[in-house]
């Protein structure tokens, strides 16, 4: 069950993407950002607090940690990762993923006291240089400026921060209440942060590039992937953040389809690194005789 949930996960994440170069056709990245968090925030409080109304409201105390959230996963991991791409190819920003469960183990090491086993460490290292591999034709040939490496690292760096902190905070709220928050307080630092920085460039076309764009990013990405996110959060924050490492890998995937981008043998390489990484670190496990057995109690529990 892991194992699929971290794939679709990974598979819906690595969407967001190849929706944001849709969306990015008809605005600039910061309004892109602003405007799917403000929706998607909205979208949410009307049907948690509007059409459910079974859910609590944060207690004072309890909006402290979601405005924390708020601005790393949302404000700045968005905010600087979309406004980096104004400066760095797009295979250096997928170098820059692999960076996250690094941090997040260490992270987590230093403030939760997990411990990271040795095949873990190994896993993740042949995993990442497996996106090293995918990425090194870009690497080679980039002319990124210095601060967009530098927003790059701030937005792992904040997304890495938020997955500890969730775990240290351990609110007690359901995970369709905190993102509700989350998104609704991020999007709302966003719009200012979005104004001041692109007020110079800032363009908007009311066309189907946005609205698709728009409709992936708020209802899939916003929402459902980072419901799916705090449920994995939950379980264990370093094995969350390694499914990252397939992200790269999808979006190599969805670019072919629908943007008919080419895939390279350095991408078929980096494929196996990655999987093979996952398969040392534990993530991804099959064991048929477990699966069976799990589906004979399921059944015995269905009748019953």
């Amino acid at each position: 069950m892991e194992t699929v949930l971290g794939l679709l996960f990974s598979l819906l994440w690595s969407s967001a993407s190849i929706a944001i170069k849709f969306g990015l056709q008809s605005t600039t990245p910061l309004a892109l950002a602003s405007i799917r968090f403000i929706l998607a925030g909205t979208l949410m409080l009307i049907f948690v607090y509007g059409i459910s109304r079974k859910y609590p409201w944060p207690s004072r105390k309890e909006f402290g940690p979601l405005i924390v959230l708020g601005l790393l996963n949302t404000t700045i991991y968005i905010g600087a990762t979309l406004w980096a791409l104004n400066y760095v190819s797009a295979g250096l920003f997928n170098l820059f993923v692999a960076v996250n469960p690094f941090l997040v183990a260490f992270l987590s090491y230093i403030w939760l006291k997990r411990s990271i086993s040795i095949k873990e460490w190994i896993g993740m290292g042949v995993a990442a240089f497996g996106l090293l591999i995918a990425v090194w034709p870009a690497l080679a040939s980039a002319e990124g400026k210095l601060i967009g490496f530098l927003l790059i690292g701030i937005g792992m760096t904040s997304m890495a921060l938020g997955s500890v902190y969730f775990k240290k905070a351990n609110l007690q709220l359901p995970g369709i209440v905190i993102n509700t928050w989350q998104l609704s307080i991020g999007g709302a630092v966003s719009v200012p942060l979005a104004y001041f920085i692109e007020k110079d460039q800032f363009f908007l076309k009311l066309d189907l590039n946005l609205a698709g764009s728009l409709l992936w990013l708020v209802l899939v990405i916003s929402i459902g992937s980072m419901l799916l996110w705090f449920y994995m959060l939950k379980r264990d924050a370093v094995k969350a953040n390694n499914w990252l490492f397939m992200t790269p890998i999808f979006g190599y995937m969805l670019a072919a389809v629908l943007l008919h981008e080419k895939i390279t043998a350095f991408d078929i390489v980096a494929t196996m690194f990655v999987v093979t990484g996952l398969f040392m670190s534990g993530n991804i496990q099959l064991n048929p005789m477990k699966l069976f057995q799990t589906g004979i109690r399921q059944g015995s529990l269905s009748r019953k």
